[in-house]
């Protein structure tokens, strides 16, 4: 029979394959090269397969038509391969290994499978099938293993069609999801394990199929029908199957429970979150010395991340400035709210104080008797019952079931032992409810802002009782005064913690004339305080006295160096004369005034600089100016003019600058020099005054020269009596007489000769003469017997005040009188 008569013949019977068949697979897969061969009668080979070809090296072409005897065996086994072959023809099937020749002369060790049929017209053939026992065996034990891994690994195991549907699982994987093999296979994950993150599993394997990169230590979670009332957590690792020539198989996932280690790793989570909610909490509270900023740092620290919502309530005693009491078992506590926080739009601002307003709540209140133990409130879970018992009115209630409270924690602000207040807390949107790690974290953040209110609370105090020490201290009217107008400002610091030592005064004097001075104690606080108000009544105290510039800060010296060891402090002092227009100025360390001339033009006034006071033992030079009118000077503490990181000269460049610009009022000019250099605050407590000379009205000062001869007293009590009834103060005259008689007579006995006699109306009516004399008159005791010495006693009965001062050509003896009601 011809090879192509038997191709075109269908070759199998009932218990056979058809001899054309395919190698061996497993699941669409090629695994083992299956050999098939069919033979004649006489050992004649009619067919040949390629899987024959590849095991055996013969071509079909070489195989066909040659006796398989022959071309497969040595000549030693031939009569044992006829042997074998005869008993096979003889109707029996034979499965077995036997060696065979490789057209290359190497043996291949085959196992035969024979089956004898019958072929056409009844003719007996053999068909026979053949594969290499290596190969067979290196499948045996892949499969072997792989039964073994699916079998016998502790875990889970599952291979996935294309469609991601179960294909293959092991008992493991059965276990870990409570459900049995045969109920996964042939369906999707979310129909087998409804209850897990199922989509966020397929994404990452459809991303797996798509891209071939295995995707190791994926996270999923959630309940299984084996454990329904538990959350788990797995670890799966997915990777593509494919064979050699890249087609895409499916999936294949390896599944670990990790439900202790992804609750440990939840468990340290929380407490690096819980450490990093401190950490942050501790940089945030407490910057300031403010309760109210206090309070909303705390609440800026724990929403969103600890609670939905959070308020800061304190007691209303407290904030008053009473120190904390226990609160009594029959009494109610009034509360007032300092910070309400949300991390969304909750609706409770409905269900809550608002900030500043007060609410009462009753002895009975669960509010009120957290406060009175101290002790934490923890409302786990909380219902309309449980609500009705924290809010302060009943219609709070319903806003607050309304945002969806569920867990509610209140925790008394204490310090010192003592309550300030509460804080609570309250969680909505986030699903877990207090517990008491929560309690523990919240007791330690409202402990760190219970300090820091205290801290606010005490320094609020002290630095109210400085600052009413202060501005108790500083001029609380500033007196008109007759040629210069005067404006001031003083501002305490508004960065700086406590109260500074800046002072300024301005202190009327006779004759008309003026001081000015403005002083700066170094450091802050209540001391600084103290100190300033001392040096400030001394300085006034001296300037009263007639006491030139440099004497006023020789004097001063001396007592801030009584005062203690490092208290010092910088000065200036400057005594403006309206009837000379003259200004001396002294100064002890401190800024140069800035003067600006009528025309805009300004400049710094150079003064001899002197040292602070406090160092003691040296002495103070004073300088003299005869100012135009309408020139202005400032002076000023460096609060004004010294910034961080900014050079100390630029300061009071800007300053001069400032006071250039040309139409201002005095007024204005406070107020565009402080828009200027403290729009943003200043770290120092700011004192300045200015002061603008202005022209003396005619009608106030009369000037008489003693001069030339004739009786000087006479005629000085004729100028005197004619002025003051030109000045509608005829009320005066006689009283005035008298002390111009006594003033002159004392300067013709007891001087060279006097040299001017001067009338002065401002607030008082001021008499003075000028000599050449440099001995200051005395109260001398004298004796009923006496013709003299009555004088100044004369005048210190007639004159309201009286005194004298040296001058550079002599002195100036002068005496005041109250002016009548309306005529000033």
């Amino acid at each position: 029979m011809r090879r192509d008569e038997w191709d075109a013949t269908d070759a199998t019977d009932a218990t056979g394959p058809r001899t054309g068949a395919a190698p061996t697979r497993l699941d669409g897969h090629r695994l083992v090269p299956l050999a098939t061969a069919l033979l004649q009668d006489d050992g004649l080979i009619l067919h040949w397969s390629e899987d024959a070809e590849a095991l055996l090296g013969w071509t079909a072409e070489e195989a066909v038509g040659n006796h398989a005897a022959r071309l497969l065996t040595d000549d030693s086994d031939r009569p044992e391969v006829l042997e074998l072959f005869a008993r096979i023809m003889s109707g029996k099937g034979w499965t077995g290994v036997f060696p065979v020749r490789h057209r290359d002369g190497h043996t291949v060790e085959l196992e035969f499978r024979t089956y004898p049929i019958a072929g056409p017209g009844g003719t007996l053939l053999l068909l026979a099938t053949a594969s290499d026992t290596a190969a067979l065996h290196r499948v045996e034990a892949d499969l072997a293993v792989l039964d073994g891994i699916f079998g016998q690994s502790p875990i889970g195991m599952a291979v996935y069609d294309t469609e991601l549907r179960y294909v293959r699982l092991n008992e493991s994987l059965a276990r870990m999801n409570g459900v049995p093999v045969a109920a996964h296979l042939g369906r999707r994950i979310n129909s087998v394990l409804p209850g897990i993150n199922s989509a966020e599993i397929e994404h990452i394997m459809k991303q797996v199929l798509a891209t071939g990169r295995p995707v190791v230590d994926a996270r999923s979670h959630g309940r299984v029908p084996g454990d329904p009332r538990r959350d788990r957590a797995w670890s799966a690792s997915y990777f593509r199957l494919e064979d050699s020539t890249g087609r895409v198989f499916g999936v294949c996932s390896s599944i670990i429970d990790v439900t202790e280690r992804f609750q440990a790793e939840a468990r340290a989570a929380r407490a690096q979150e819980r450490l990093a909610t401190i950490a942050e909490a501790t940089a945030r509270i407490g910057t300031t010395l403010d309760l109210q900023r206090t309070a909303e740092e705390l609440i800026e620290a724990v929403v969103p991340r600890f609670a939905d919502f959070a308020t800061v309530d304190l007691l209303e005693t407290v904030l008053r400035g009473a120190e904390p009491t226990p609160i009594p078992e029959d009494r109610g506590v009034q509360l007032r709210a300092v910070a309400v926080g949300e991390s969304y739009e909750t609706g409770l601002v409905h269900a809550v104080d608002t900030v500043g307003e007060v609410s009462e709540y009753a002895p009975e209140r669960s509010y009120t008797q957290c406060l009175r133990s101290g002790r934490p409130l923890l409302r786990s879970h909380v219902d309309e019952e449980v609500l009705r018992g924290l809010v302060a009115s009943p219609d709070r209630v319903a806003p607050g079931l309304a945002a969806g409270i569920h867990s509610y924690l209140m925790l008394p602000v204490t310090a010192r032992g003592m309550v300030l207040g509460g804080a609570e807390f309250i969680r909505m949107r986030n699903p877990e409810p207090f517990t008491a790690s929560d309690v523990a974290l919240a007791e330690e953040l409202v402990a760190r802002t219970a300090l820091a209110i205290d801290n606010a609370r005490l320094y609020r105090r002290e630095r109210e009782t400085a600052l009413t020490l202060q501005r108790s201290l500083l001029p609380q009217e500033i007196h008109r005064t007759l040629g210069l107008e005067i404006a001031y400002r003083y501002l305490p610091s508004s960065v700086t913690s406590e109260v500074g030592g800046d002072w300024f005064d301005v202190v009327p004097l006779s004759c008309g004339r003026v001081a000015l001075v403005v002083g700066d104690v170094m450091g802050h606080g209540i001391r600084a305080a103290a100190t300033m108000g001392q040096l400030r009544t001394v300085a006034r105290t001296l300037a009263t006295l007639d006491m030139p510039p440099e004497q006023v800060l020789t004097r001063l010296d001396e007592t801030a160096s009584g005062i203690g060891e490092g208290q010092f402090a910088t000065c200036i002092c400057a005594v403006y004369d309206p009837l000379e227009r003259t200004l001396q100025i002294a100064s002890a360390g401190h800024l140069p005034p800035v003067w600006v001339d009528p025309d805009g033009t300004s400049h710094r006034i150079e003064t001899p600089p002197g040292v602070p006071l406090g160092v003691g033992g040296v002495a103070f030079e004073s300088v003299r100016f005869v100012l135009p009118e309408g020139g202005m000077v400032a002076l000023y503490t460096d609060g004004l003019v010294e910034r961080r990181g900014q050079d100390l000269d630029e300061g009071i460049d800007l300053l001069a600058r400032t006071l250039s610009g040309p139409g201002r009022t005095l007024e204005e000019n406070c107020d565009a020099v402080l828009g200027a250099l403290v729009s943003g605050g200043s770290d120092d407590d700011i004192a300045m005054i200015m002061a603008r000379v202005l022209p003396l009205p005619a009608d106030r000062v009369a000037t008489l020269p003693l001069t030339g001869g004739g009786r000087l007293p006479g005629k000085a009590r004729r100028f005197t009596r004619g002025t003051l009834a030109d000045w509608g103060l005829s009320a005066l005259a006689d009283y005035a007489e008298l002390l111009v008689s006594e003033l002159v007579t004392n300067a013709l006995l007891h001087s060279d000769a006097p040299r001017r006699l001067r009338l002065f109306r401002d607030r008082v009516l001021t008499v003075e003469v000028a000599d050449t004399g440099g001995q200051t008159p005395q109260l001398r005791p004298f004796a009923e017997q006496d013709e003299g010495g009555r004088g100044m006693f004369l005048v210190s009965e007639l004159a309201q005040r009286w005194g004298s001062r040296l001058t550079r050509d002599g002195k100036v003896v002068w005496a005041e009188l109250e002016l009548p009601f309306g005529a000033g």
